[in-house]
């Protein structure tokens, strides 16, 4: 119990509700609740906050977890959160909250830890880092007492800047040297300074320190290590135009090019080097977008081609063909599907 004590003197010291209020944050924490309600209650609030899981804790130990959540720019999140002994497993289905559409870049700070996700599994010491997908099946276990910080990349931001992110989750992401490490204190230092930070500037830190990231998983990527930096900055600065513009109908070759003033044969070199082109990238962008929002109910209300359109499509035979193509399915068949699994998770 003394590491317990320890960690939650720690966390009320950086989280008192001075730096709260002014940040905009919010702090959750089980010892607020009786010990009968706190399992129900996390489970209720990591489903809301985070993803859909099941919770259990793993030692005769009180369940204890203490989270704070402060919103910063472009739909990230920042949250140290620390807890006793626990293990958490994303439940199957679909997400119900627009928070949970998000990758999680995990840095331990105390203690230990593992993910599980697409096959594979990572260990963490204390500083290394990790990512996984919300909304695809995982499972993580703190065996002991244990403290971390997540940092919610809502997906669209993540998939404009790095090609293939699924293929990175549940991967030790290098922080003993390099960009890693660099990353990995610079979270933490942040972290520990939120106390002495006005909201201004603490806002301004979210896009420093998402180049950082996208830089450190980067390294997981032997195509993207081969480029040289300049290029692979270039290559962010287009898929961050593709990102911003997206939705837009009228969207093509030209005007990407002429928006980040590249000639198109130099994009599609850049693109050449992750098996793809800008207008293919561009194509499975929106089928992101699209696919997403067809599978959440949140957007029930909206007909297949208003939800096309708003995912840049403009020829609705063109779409169906493409979404058929690369999810087997048609984009009518997809929806009556998730809806179905949506009802029978509810009843």
């Amino acid at each position: 119990m003394v590491q317990y004590d320890l960690l939650k003197a720690s966390h009320d010291k950086t989280h008192d509700g001075v730096s709260l209020a002014r940040l905009g944050g919010q702090r959750f924490c089980t010892d607020d609740h009786s010990p009968s309600d706190r399992q129900a209650w996390l489970k209720e609030i990591i489903g809301k906050e985070y993803a859909n899981v099941d919770i259990s804790p793993l030692s005769d130990v009180q369940l204890f977890n203490d989270m704070a959540i402060y919103p910063w720019r472009h739909g990230m999140r920042l949250s140290p959160i620390q807890s006793n002994a626990i293990k958490l497993k994303r439940l199957m289905k679909e997400p119900t909250e627009a928070v949970q559409d998000c990758y999680f870049a995990v840095v331990l700070t105390s203690g230990k830890y593992s993910l599980e996700q697409a096959g594979r599994e990572v260990f963490l010491q204390p500083g290394d880092m990790t990512l996984y997908d919300a909304t695809e099946p995982h499972s993580i276990v703190m065996p002991q007492t244990s403290s971390k910080i997540l940092i919610s990349i809502p997906r669209n931001l993540l998939d404009s800047r790095i090609f293939n992110v699924g293929k990175m989750t549940a991967k030790h992401i290098p922080s003993k040297s390099g960009i890693g490490a660099v990353v990995s204190s610079f979270i933490q230092t942040t972290v520990n300074q939120l106390n002495t930070l006005e909201q201004a500037a603490f806002l301004e830190l979210s896009d420093p320190i998402l180049d950082m990231l996208t830089l450190s998983l980067q390294q997981l990527n032997t195509r993207s290590v081969e480029l040289s930096q300049h290029r692979t900055l270039t290559l962010m600065r287009v898929k961050q135009f593709v990102h911003n513009h997206i939705e837009e109908c009228e969207l093509n070759a030209e005007m990407i090019s002429n928006g980040v003033g590249l000639s198109l044969r130099y994009i599609n070199n850049l693109f050449n080097a992750e098996d793809t082109s800008l207008m293919r990238f561009l194509t499975q962008q929106r089928l992101t977008i699209a696919k997403r929002r067809l599978s959440n109910h949140l957007f029930n209300h909206k007909t297949i081609t208003e939800l096309a359109m708003q995912s840049g499509f403009n020829n609705m035979a063109h779409f169906s063909r493409v979404f058929k193509q690369n999810y087997g399915v048609s984009p009518r068949q997809f929806r009556v599907l998730n809806l179905t699994h949506y009802l029978n998770d509810k009843a």
